[in-house]
């Protein structure tokens, strides 16, 4: 064989050898590769964000009307009532007001306070809410003349749905007439009540996280005091509402069961349940900006000052931070009770002098009503006095002439008998 087919044979064998091998080799142990990646998330697979925090509560002062106001129809539930703590009564008559979800054009915290009636004899009406298919029939608070009857809206009534400002969440419960939740609850819940309830009997209840509380019909519980057989002293009355709720609805998971009074100041006083949320003073007298005036019968408030009443809140004093320069920025002080407010006794001041004067107009309005009436009932004693002396002249004239026809008939009849000689003159 030729040398130079001889070597490149040679070369061919052991290029064949070193593949083979190499395929033996990589069989019996494979390489291993070093893989470098960058692995990201896809951005769907991100966790939510927290849900935003619930809008700021909106603390308003409200001057109710006289006459109950039209309702009006509310796409979303109120929120959770608030604790609202009223002080002492702080004068004789005086009527606690407020201290409940309000609306204009938002749910808003009408402030609650003591307050004089408007008029005598005028009652104060608790809010009305109703759930009605899907939304909230609402009626603001009220001042009512004495034996006048709140009427509820008729189930026929057709109302437009007002949207609420910033959104919210629809009722969640049965249909019919109810309070919102105790404080602490889950947005939405109803607590069905009967007609006039006022909202601040379920302050004291624990929050519900489910539909089943409700609030029964009042009952009357008499202490009596009897002192011998005869007589009995110290008979008073306390109206009591019974708040029911089974277990799992509550945030505990227990039953409840409460006995809590009627009246709205002694139904706030009660102690609260544990963090609850505090209703906040209202800062300014006036309303909503962005929320235009509805029908629900809320007049404009007045500077808070004038219709705030002493225990609302305890700013720093008015006139200090208008002729006190303020040098350097301080934290907003926390609200405390206006008792050494100076505007606190302003109030009561201005109160005192509207109640003096508006008694003073009183006894001089039934003082000239009296002297009328007196008046009246003497112009119309003489008026009868004339017209019997009247009708008695009459009678008296008509008798004359009665017996005057009847002496002529009978004198007549004398001179026809006589002519036709039936009767024979007398001896």
């Amino acid at each position: 064989m030729r040398p130079a087919l001889r070597l490149r044979f040679t070369a061919a064998a052991t290029t064949a050898a070193v593949t083979v091998s190499a395929l033996l080799a990589g069989c019996a142990a494979p390489r291993h590769t070093s893989v470098q990646a960058d692995v990201r998330v896809a951005p769907g697979w991100t966790p939510l964000p927290p849900p935003p925090p619930p809008a700021p509560v909106v603390s308003v002062y409200v001057e109710p009307p006289l006459v109950q106001p039209e309702p009006v129809l509310i796409d979303v539930a109120p929120p959770p009532m608030l604790v609202e703590v009223p002080p002492p009564q702080p004068f004789p008559g005086a009527v606690w007001t407020g201290g409940y979800w309000g609306w204009q054009g938002r749910w808003v915290w009408c402030a609650g306070r003591w307050s004089p009636p408007p008029r005598p004899d005028y009652v104060w009406v608790q809010p009305y809410y109703e759930h009605r298919d899907g939304a909230v029939v609402f009626v603001s608070g009220f001042w009512a003349a004495h034996g006048v009857a709140f009427v509820p809206p008729p189930p026929g009534l057709h109302l437009s749905v007002q949207v609420a400002i910033g959104g919210g969440v629809r009722p969640v419960g049965p249909m019919g007439v109810f309070v919102p939740p105790p404080p602490g609850s889950r947005a939405g819940l109803i607590v069905p009540a009967p007609v006039g309830t006022p909202p601040a009997v379920v302050v004291s209840a624990p929050a519900v996280t489910r539909v089943g509380m409700r609030v029964q019909q009042n009952t009357t519980i008499n202490n009596v005091d009897v002192h011998n057989t005869t007589n009995v002293r110290n008979v008073t009355n306390i109206t009591n509402v019974t708040i029911v709720a089974p277990p799992g609805t509550t945030a505990n998971g227990q039953a409840y069961e409460g006995h809590v009074p009627a009246a709205a100041h002694l139904a706030a006083a009660m102690p609260a349940a544990e963090h609850a949320p505090r209703a906040p003073v209202p800062v300014a007298a006036a309303s909503v900006s962005n929320a235009p005036p509805l029908p629900m019968g809320h007049a404009q408030p007045a500077p808070a000052q004038a219709l705030a009443p002493p225990h609302q809140s305890q700013p720093q004093p008015q006139p200090q931070q208008q002729t006190q320069p303020q040098p350097k920025p301080q934290p907003q002080p926390q609200p405390q009770p206006l008792a050494h407010d100076p505007h606190a006794q302003d109030w009561h001041a201005r109160e005192e002098q509207r109640a003096q004067s508006q008694d003073r107009e009183r006894r001089e309005q039934r003082y000239e009503e009296r002297n009328e009436e007196k008046a009246r009932a003497r112009e119309m004693g003489q008026a009868n006095a004339q017209a019997k002396a009247q009708a008695r002249e009459q009678a008296k004239e008509q008798g004359k002439e009665r017996d005057k026809e009847h002496e002529k008939r009978k004198r007549q009849q004398e001179e026809r008998e006589r002519e036709e000689g039936r009767v024979h003159p007398q001896q």
